[in-house]
This record gives C-alpha cells, structure tokens and sequence, in this order.
C-alpha cells in the first residue's frame, strides 16, 4: 500500500453527496460514503408549487467532511490517508450563490442564516423564468449573438436569470452580495482557504455552458450587456472572472484548517471543479459521438467532439457548446431533461399519498409498525410498478403523457412548459399511467438525440450512467426500443464520483492527461441494452402522438400567458 497512490472524488448530487476514494492504479473503489442533505430532507427552504429549491450550504460543508473521513476509515485510516494525493469535485449546475467578498456564501453571514435568497439556488429552482425571458429578448438587441454559444435559448435554470431573480426578489441580499460563485467552483475554494472572492478559479465548464463566457468573447459578454438589461447587474461582470479553468489543472492545495479536519495532508491536490455530468461523462469512459446520459432526478446528457469538428458547427436549443468544457482538445455539447426520475417520484408520490397522510392515523397498528410499513410500500411501488406495465399489450392508443413536469430543458429550453398526461378511461390504471410516464421520457431522450443528428452531430451510442440506469432494466430496455440504438451501462456505482477521481488523478500529476486516466481508472460496462427491431414500427407512430401532444400543450402554455400578458398590460 505504501507505493499505492490514491484520490478522493466528490460528488454532490440534487439530495445528497458522495465521496470515493479510488486507487489511481487501476480505478479501483477503496471505500465509498453517501451523506444526505438533513435540512432538504425535511424541505426547508423550499417552495415546490412556486418552483424555488434552496439548499443551505451547511448541508454542503457537513457532507464533505463527514464523507471524506467516513471513507478513510472504511479504507484503513492513516495508511491511506498518507498516500492521498488529489481531491476533485463535482456539483449540480447552475447551482450559484451570492457570497461576500470574502468569497462566504451569504447564508454563513449574520442575518441570513435562514433566508433562502441566501443559499444556493439550485439547479431546478425555476423562480427566475421572467429573468431568463427577458435575456432572450435583450439578446437580440445586440450585433453579436451572445447566445449562440448556449443554443441560441437561455434558461432560467442558469446563472444570470438566477442572480437577476435574487437581486430583484431580495434588498438585503442585494445590498450585501459581492459576488455570484457556482457550487463547483466554491468548493474547491473552500478546501484551498480562500479568503477573497476575486481568486476564486473558475471553472470553464459551467462559465461556458451556463455564465455566457466564451472565447470568442474573451471573457463574458460586455459591461453593456448585464447593466442595459437592469441597472442592478451593474458591476457584477468586474467582480465575476475572465479567466476560466479546465477540471484538469489545479485549484490548489488543501488548507491548514481543512487539512486538519480530514486527517490528510496540506500537500493534497484540490481540481478545479466542474459539473457532476461532465466529470460522470468522462468516469463512465465517454467516446466520440457517443451520449453519455446521466440519469437521475434530471437527465443531462453529454457529447464530446474533437474541435476542429466542430468547427463553424452550432446546435440549437441545447444547453451549450464549449471547448474544454469535459475533456480538453475537445468540445463538450450539453442537453437534457428537466425531469426524469423526479417524473417517476412525482407519480410515486401520488399513489403514496394515503400512506405519507393516513397510515400515521390508524389504530390497527402502533405507529413503529405503522412508520416501517410506509418505508416498504413505498420503495415497492416503482418496482412493481414496472414489474406490471411491462406485462401490458402494446397499443397505439394506449394512454400517453409528455414529460415536462419540471419544464423543458432541451431541446429549446421552455420552463413554462407542463407536464401532460391523455388518452384516459375508467380502465386506466396505475401500471397503465406509469407506462405512459416511462414512455414520454424516452420520448424526450429521443428528441435530443434527433435534434443533435438535425444539426449534423451523429450519436453512435447511448452510454447510461445513474441510478436509473442501474436500477430500471425496464426504463432502459424501453429507451434502447425508442431510440433504435443500444445502450451500454457502466459498472460503477458513482460514476460521477468515480470521473472526480479521475479529474483528481490528472490535477495532481499522477496521469497527464484525462484520456490516460480513463484507459487506466475506467471499470467498464456491466450491462447493454439492445433494441427490439420489432417494435421500430410501433415507437415511430407513439413518437409522433407524443410530438403532437407537446405541440399542443406549447400551444395552451402560449395562450395562456399571452392571455395574462392581456389582463395585466389592461
């Protein structure tokens, strides 16, 4: 053990963080520890119906600790500790905070320890939509397309729509905000000790796909840009960052105090931080023109592409194009969903509902017996659920649903958009329903994966990553059918982690390069789903129903707001 080199990734997913440490070596897994967020466990800070997530960042801090240390203990403690050698981490994005100017996110300041305003504003936080369509409408107001680089549609689940929205929402906030740091870059300045927002190293993968920063530009768009659209951006480009940084270079070292706390030494290597589907995309071992999915609460799904391919190439409606962005010497294309496994907890969640509000009230059982009752039915309910929708007879008429629970992400970013579910009777049951769920997000899997090919982008292959990957042969043997293309699944259980790791073995020298990391650290696929010719037919007329649908649930979204537009300018 003592020639063994090891490095630590970090991944902090929508309801929790994970850290691995794995032996450069070879990529193989020493000890693994998974700490979940106590205070977005118990809901605070958010507010479903209006679409604001918040998280504190206490939560963030208390699970790096706690599952870094976790995993030197389980690994053997001291002996492992000395031959630690890199930390990277990866995060959910555009996931910013406002910080002072000290770079300490304003939550961490007296006065806003429980203003949510003041906390991370994460990822499917969809509060800023007015923001975001009024970026969309400022950018053509400008020579240069601004845009072009984030497909052309900019997202209120990104960065300036976020901190527009908080600065309007929030005086106190505005007032006492420095800065706007994303949760992949903030970290490893946390872990460095950095103590002056203007150091903290940006992080060319969520600079370019959700900040607007890009070559061409030099930097982000100018002064112009943010204060024409409203005075309160004013000055916060000069406080932001021109220089932008690949996950294979070096944040810095550890400090003194975070030293301490983690049992390791002040000489271990801290990445330059980036976002949990790109480090994923390159720990499930991405190819060319392969789409590596990361499959979770959202999907986001990553394609890279050698630069001088992509050269003079543009793709709408995703959710950007940028050079270095996964793997440097290549362009990294980013799409996605809004919602795929929040849709299928969304439904769990209805037919749970009896259990979450009535069980607790019985007098048939005591309330221990009552509460471990609820837990098993519960975590029942998906499997079973596919269990029984795949024992169902195919129809062209069967029930039929539209996967923007959550808005749509890609292809064409529209948050406003709904969820939608047709085709009903008195013979539509639970099995029935999910199937439709199930069906729609591989439907809107394939409507990236056309939008890409539409766009000159060829997908070889699909490579699935995350936990529906892992758990759901019925999703993902479904999707393999929609997509008429196989499906190769990665071994590894943090996949995303497993990428950080990587990333930590090439920023600590160890390899010197991320597709030398990835010959020597990557585990391999344990499964592949292939597609069932025989159903090509029958997908190609369920797609077009399910097209149809979304156009006509655009169209009602449309009228509606054009409708308000109506009442409110009366």
């Amino acid at each position: 053990m003592t020639n063994d080199k090891f490095v630590i990734g970090v991944d902090y997913g929508s309801d929790s963080v994970r850290s691995v440490i794995i032996n450069a070596a070879n990529g193989k897994e020493l000890a693994s520890s998974v700490y979940y967020y106590p205070r977005w466990q118990q809901g605070q800070f958010c507010d479903a119906p209006n679409n604001q997530f918040r998280q504190h960042p206490l939560d963030y801090i208390s699970g790096l600790e706690s599952t870094i240390k976790e995993c030197i203990k389980l690994a053997g403690g001291d002996a492992v500790a000395r031959n630690i050698k890199g930390i990277s981490v990866d995060t959910t994005g555009s996931t910013p905070v406002a910080v002072s100017e000290s770079g300490v996110p304003l939550a961490l300041t007296p006065g806003f320890e429980e203003n949510p305003n003041a906390m991370f504003v994460l990822w499917k936080d969809h509060t800023g939509v007015k923001e975001a369509a009024e970026i969309n409408e400022h950018a053509t107001k400008f020579s240069v397309n601004y845009l072009k680089y984030v497909g052309g549609i900019y997202s209120s689940e990104w960065f300036w729509a976020k901190l527009l929205h908080v600065l309007r929402a929030d005086e106190k906030v505005r007032k006492a905000a420095h800065s706007w740091v994303e949760h992949c870059d903030w970290i490893p300045f946390l872990l460095t000790g950095g103590t002056n927002a203007a150091d903290i190293k940006r992080g060319r993968c969520s600079a370019g796909h959700k900040a607007l920063w890009a070559e061409e530009f030099d930097g982000l768009p100018p002064e112009e840009f943010f204060s024409s659209l409203d005075p309160l951006l004013s000055g916060f480009r000069a406080r932001l960052f021109t220089k932008t940084y690949t996950a294979d270079e070096a944040a810095g070292t550890l400090s003194d105090e975070w030293a301490e706390r983690l049992g390791l030494s002040t000489d271990v290597v801290v990445g330059t931080g980036a976002f949990d589907a790109h480090m994923g995309a390159v720990g499930g071992q991405i190819e060319p023109y392969y789409l590596s999915k990361v499959m979770g609460t959202s999907t986001c799904d990553i394609l890279v592409a050698p630069t001088d391919e992509m050269e003079g190439k543009l793709v709408r409606g995703i959710c950007g194009q940028v050079n270095g962005s996964v793997i440097p010497g290549m362009t990294g294309l980013e799409a996605g969903q809004s919602a795929f496994g929040d849709t299928y907890a969304w439904f769990k969640n209805i037919l749970a509902w009896p259990l979450q509000n009535l069980l607790s009230q019985t007098k048939l059982i005591d309330s221990t017996t009552a509460e471990a009752l609820k837990l098993e039915l519960e975590n029942a309910i998906i499997p079973e659920l596919s269990k029984q929708a795949a024992l169902l007879p195919l129809d062209e008429i069967n029930e039929l649903a539209v996967d923007w629970f959550n808005g749509r992400r890609t292809p064409d970013a529209n948050q406003m958009l709904k969820g939608a579910i047709t085709g009903l009777s008195l013979g539509s049951d639970a099995p029935r329903m999910f199937r439709a769920l199930a069906e729609a997000t591989c439907f809107g899997a394939k409507s990236i994966v056309d939008r890409f090919v539409q766009e000159g982008i060829p997908v070889k292959g699909i490579i699935g990553i995350g936990g529906v990957a892992k758990k759901s042969p019925y999703i993902m043997q479904m999707m393999a059918d929609v997509l008429g293309m196989p499906i190769r699944i990665h071994q590894f259980e943090h996949t995303c982690a497993l990428g950080a790791a990587m990333f930590a073995a090439v920023a600590s020298g160890i390899y010197p390069n991320v597709e030398e990391a990835m010959v020597a650290m990557g585990r391999g696929f344990d499964a592949e789903y292939h597609p069932n010719i025989e159903l090509e037919g029958f997908y190609i007329i369920r797609y077009k129903k399910y097209q149809e649908l979304g156009g006509f649930v655009v169209s009602q979204v449309e009228q509606s707001i054009d409708s308000a537009l109506a009442t409110h300018s009366v």
